[in-house]
């Protein structure tokens, strides 16, 4: 009798779930402000339909607020954290046009309903975007953040005052690769291409590639499917391949999602030369620019000689775990002993 009724308690927590995420799948069709890697399709398509859910507030049987997450068992450890190639996550709250003080007040309160709805786990980890700068009930709530930042053009009307604003050696790079090395653009390469390029890019930094072709194609067939992908390689009169960009899009913003350069032309200018199309393409499409910036020094250097914006975003944590706590305060350390 225990099990019968266990099983059916189960299935209707598999009901619950699923219903949330069908409601939030049709609050993604209508709400353009929420971001593509918040987008109901576009976590099918990294995570799988199964492995990520939604927490939902709802008020008047109007949603107010969403949050979906990325929930992942690592040796016995529940985990929330991101899916690959997802640069941001975190809530999203129904616009609301009042005075300041009340958008924080409406913020406040939709944030807290969210916390008691994520689900139980031993580490947190989930990165925002930009544009979402309260995060104070999670403080409250014993979560910290660190800070990140990424590079965006904010305004892709005018191509001739971005080319001005452009470091000199980013210009000079986008020259030679044109006038010296003769290279050309190719738009809407296919996908194993590209893997290859972004595959050396890792194999120079001695780094295993942290994703799989079959991850890229089911993302690659999503995007497609969404007509929101570009896929850019810049090539030599020799039909050699020297670098190329993955772009994506929204209604408000283009996203680098992934790049790679051929070793052996790492010094053609074929990867300023791909960033400086991909804007061009972006400027036909959206509104702005996302390098999804870096904390890499040398990426971070590249990406600002583009005379992009930089922008802030927050990293939240929370480690519920103790046996976690204690492995994170052995490994700080060791780190500070070596």
């Amino acid at each position: 009798m225990k099990n019968l009724l266990q099983e059916l308690l189960d299935i209707q927590v598999i009901k619950m779930k699923n219903s949330n995420k069908e409601i939030y799948r049709k609050l993604c069709q209508v709400e353009k402000s929420i971001p593509i890697f918040s987008q109901a399709w576009w976590l099918d398509a990294v995570c799988g339909y199964d492995k990520w859910d939604v927490c939902i507030y709802k008020k008047n049987d109007k949603i107010l607020g969403a949050m979906p997450y990325y929930l992942k068992k690592y040796y016995g450890y529940v985990l929330v954290v991101h899916p690959p190639l997802t640069q941001t996550l975190g809530p999203w709250f129904k616009n609301k046009h009042s005075k300041y003080y009340k958008q924080l007040s409406h913020q406040y309160s939709v944030m807290n309903e969210l916390i008691k709805k994520i689900p139980n786990f031993d580490y947190f980890n989930q990165s925002w975007h930009f544009s979402n700068q309260n995060w104070l009930p999670f403080y409250w709530n014993n979560y910290r953040q660190t800070s990140h930042y990424t590079y965006v053009l904010e305004n892709l009307d005018d191509l001739e005052n971005i080319w001005k604003s452009f470091n000199d050696s980013a210009r000079r790079e986008i020259r030679k690769a044109e006038n010296r090395y003769k290279l050309i653009v190719k738009e809407n390469s296919n996908i194993h291409d590209f893997f290859e390029l972004n595959k050396s890019t890792y194999r120079r930094q001695k780094k295993e590639t942290p994703y799989s072709l079959e991850l890229l194609e089911r993302i690659d067939n999503a995007c497609k499917e969404k007509q929101c992908r570009k896929i850019i390689i810049t090539i030599d009169q020799n039909g050699n391949h020297h670098a190329g960009a993955y772009i994506i899009w929204d209604e408000n913003s283009a996203y680098y999602l992934m790049g790679g350069i051929n070793e052996d032309y790492k010094n053609s200018g074929g990867m300023s030369l791909v960033m400086w199309k991909a804007i061009n393409i972006s400027s036909k499409i959206t509104k702005s620019f996302d390098f999804e910036g870096s904390m890499i020094k040398n990426v971070e250097r590249f990406f600002r000689s583009f005379g992009a914006t930089q922008k802030q975003y927050f990293q939240l944590q929370k480690t519920n775990s103790k046996s976690l706590k204690i492995l994170k305060k052995i490994k700080s350390f060791i780190n500070d002993k070596s």
